[in-house]
């Protein structure tokens, strides 16, 4: 076939060694670009390979040396099917990776002891008057089996909007994956099972509003994190020990803890910025964005980015983490915060990081319990964070509070559904 520099990146793709299950692997550091769609200089190409390596079901989330992911690129690129398609291909292999990783869990689950746990959330932002509105929320948490059920006021939380109520989510081990989770709204008695299928009609929605916002990538770098002892006293300095809830804590500072954001806008209109910008400052005014009509509109498929120069040659000969950039011209802005923390740790808390992280695992839906998960995964002090802060969003963050914990023992009732309450499937229309 000759050497990878001496065929076009259309043939490469097709190889068998480059695109089989192993062979990406083996050829990640170079064609990882492949998978980007902005490596293209003609549009029809450019979808060729994108939906051929759909084909090969190639990992949608993989990034590249800067972080940007293939949906972020597309989003760039503007063309609407391709976007689609990624889009649609994320989520099924999110769904895959889920299934997978089921009996693994559902067995720690099983050899966990059934218990009762209950957290708080308080969440805060350094944007002016965004703190006001932002909401808190007491959960509580029941564990039996391979069951769980999580009590809230607050189910879905982003930087745009947050739903309340007096919410229930109930996972059920037992049953099949399309039924394991429900949400029941305790105020309307109405339950909703959590969409495995969204449909067209949603992910066309969804496809308008990744075309008119901005592209964001935030990571939080804990290269050169590291935990010194918080100090109490004025005149006598001494390391900082109280109880959080019913647990004796050490009290630590996280160092070195920086929030990396970075957002591209070179695919919206001057319209569209100044309508994002207006959403932006109707919320830190305290306002609905179901009140303001907000709706985004059907978007079309962008004009592709001007042709480039760069051969295929002088792609691939690059510098690794420094390929040429062929897409549309960038308008992007960064930004780095430190990200100053506290976290208390106690050696008295019966549960252990492990199985907090396999409990946070069932319910990741919630967005802001998947960063609480993310979080822990660090390397923490000896001992469990009964209370920490988290970055949630790159202008807000929460202080999360484990308060209570007992071994307990719970009627089967509470993970069922109540006879009296009916079926809504569009009553949370964003699970």
């Amino acid at each position: 076939e000759g050497s990878p520099s001496s065929v076009s990146p259309f043939q490469q793709i097709r190889s068998p060694l480059a695109f089989g299950q192993r062979g990406f692997a083996v050829q990640r550091g170079r064609m990882v670009h492949n998978f980007h769609v902005r490596e293209a200089r003609q549009c029809v190409l450019v979808r060729e390979c994108a939906h051929l390596l759909l084909a090969h079901n190639a990992p949608v989330k993989v990034k590249n040396a800067q972080g940007w992911s293939p949906l972020a690129e597309a989003i760039s690129y503007g063309d609407r099917q391709m976007i689609t398609a990624l889009l649609r291909k994320l989520k099924q292999q999110s769904r895959e990776s889920v299934e997978e990783k089921r009996p693994r869990l559902l067995k720690a689950l099983k050899e966990l002891g059934d218990f009762y746990l209950e957290l708080h959330w308080d969440f805060q932002s350094w944007v002016p008057l965004l703190s006001r509105i932002l909401p808190s929320d007491a959960c509580k948490i029941h564990k039996q089996g391979i069951n769980i059920r999580l009590d809230t006021t607050l189910i879905d939380f982003t930087d745009m909007k947050c739903q309340r109520g007096d919410l229930s989510f109930i996972f059920n081990g037992d049953a099949a994956p399309s039924e394991s989770f429900v949400v029941l709204d305790n105020e309307q008695k109405v339950y909703q099972r959590i969409h495995h299928e969204e449909s067209e009609m949603e992910t066309e929605e969804e496809v308008d509003i990744l075309m008119s916002s901005d592209i964001y990538s935030a990571t939080l770098s804990t290269k050169s994190i590291t935990f010194t002892r918080a100090q109490t006293g004025w005149l006598f300095r001494e390391d900082k020990t109280e109880r959080v809830g019913n647990f004796l804590a050490d009290f630590y500072l996280v160092n070195g803890l920086v929030l990396e954001s970075r957002k591209r806008r070179e695919h919206l209109s001057e319209e569209d910025i100044l309508r994002n910008k207006a959403i932006m400052e109707s919320l830190s005014k305290g306002g609905n964005l179901m009140e303001q009509n907000f709706e985004p509109v059907r978007r079309q498929s962008l004009t592709p980015p001007s042709p480039n120069t760069i051969t295929w040659e002088e792609y691939i000969s690059a510098e690794n983490g420094k390929a040429p950039h062929l897409g549309r011209e960038l308008v992007c802005k960064e930004s780095k915060k430190t990200f100053k923390a506290t976290i208390a740790m106690s050696q008295e808390f019966p549960l252990g990081i492990e199985s907090l992280l396999n409990v946070l695992e069932v319910i990741a839906p919630f967005k802001h319990f998947n960063k609480l998960r993310e979080f822990v995964q660090m390397k923490l002090p000896p001992g469990f964070p009964v209370k920490l802060d988290i970055p949630v969003f790159p202008t807000i963050t929460a202080t999360v509070t484990f308060q209570e914990f007992r071994y307990d023992e719970f009627d089967e009732s509470i993970f069922t559904i109540p006879d009296d309450y009916k079926e809504d499937p569009s009553r949370f229309p964003d699970l």
